[in-house]
């Protein structure tokens, strides 16, 4: 069973790095290298700008990008849909084109060979460095790319992970505003980092920091590791409850494959998930409509199932 099998995989220091890949490793290094300054330009000021940002990331990247773009959980009208991208868009995790099409590709092949960031090939491929392999990112999620060679319109102000055109994502590429934050990625960190050093200089564009992004990636890491397991998914996925206030709720991140449809992650009362409080009274207010949430009747069927399994074992 491929959940069990470590895919094959060429050693991290033996592949071949493209382009892309040596571009991004050098930015990471950049972005973690100014994290090491920032304490030394530390004011409250800029404390509290960070932590705005990161609750205005977070709303962006699960709300928008996680359970309303990838998996249609509920819908916003399309001013608020698009404004929430946006600030998604802000937390430099990639336009929503390039996000959904890879975490949609996740659920598709969850801890097979061919999920784009599993444990199954090491904790730290699925924590960080398959960002920093462009050519397997490609084979996993645009395999057509080594068939036509036709990748994707691309500008000096893209920032794009992979090769090649996802066949998975035409409900987005249909929209004129996901090509335009796709073609004018970078113009929008540059604007961001232009305001917050003209309101309050130098240590305000410390906030401009990758903690977001290592919370980002503990989810696809600590949460396929680390955890348990109440329903029975086929893949690796756990419920890790110390990270729930962390990632605002994603952490419940079993519950999230056994019903990916569903925009609430913590099913149980006392399972936080702050990013489900905001869908859910965005509903009461009448902005957010198709609210989606499992049923008594299927958590029953997928128990039952779950539980003739293990008699079978």
């Amino acid at each position: 069973m491929d959940t069990m099998v470590k895919a094959d995989q060429i050693p991290f220091g033996e592949r071949k790095w493209t382009n892309r890949d040596k571009y991004m490793a050098a930015l990471f290094v950049i972005m973690h290298f100014i994290c090491i300054l920032a304490p030394f330009h530390f004011n409250w000021n800029a404390f509290w700008v960070a932590t705005l940002l990161y609750f205005f990331s977070f709303f962006g990247i699960n709300i928008s990008y996680h359970r309303n773009l990838s998996h249609r959980s509920f819908r916003l009208s399309k001013w608020l849909e698009y404004f929430f991208a946006y600030c998604g868009a802000l937390a430099f995790q990639g336009d929503p084109i390039d996000w959904v099409s890879t975490h949609r590709c996740h659920h598709q092949f969850a801890d097979t060979k061919n999920d784009p960031h599993s444990p199954i090939q090491g904790f730290w491929f699925s924590y960080f460095t398959w960002l920093l392999d462009s050519n397997a990112l490609t084979k996993r999620v645009c395999p057509q790319y080594f068939i036509d060679h036709k990748d994707t319109d691309k500008t000096i102000f893209t920032l794009v992970l992979k090769y090649g055109r996802p066949n998975n994502v035409g409900d987005l590429e249909k929209q004129s505003f996901y090509r335009f934050l796709r073609k004018t990625y970078f113009l929008h960190q540059l604007a961001l980092a232009i305001l917050l050093y003209a309101v309050g200089g130098t240590p305000f564009l410390f906030v401009r920091t990758i903690a977001f992004l290592h919370v980002t990636f503990m989810l696809n890491s600590i949460c396929h590791t680390f955890g348990n397991q109440p329903w029975n998914t086929g893949d690796l996925s756990k419920n890790t409850w110390w990270m729930c206030l962390l990632t605002l709720g994603e952490s419940w991140h079993n519950n999230h494959h056994a019903f990916e449809y569903s925009a609430r992650q913590g099913l149980e009362w006392w399972q936080i998930d702050i990013c489900w409080y905001i869908i859910w009274f965005l509903q009461v207010i009448g902005l957010a409509t198709e609210v989606k949430v499992p049923s008594q009747s299927h958590k029953q069927r997928l128990q039952a199932l779950d539980q003739t399994k293990r008699k079978e074992l």
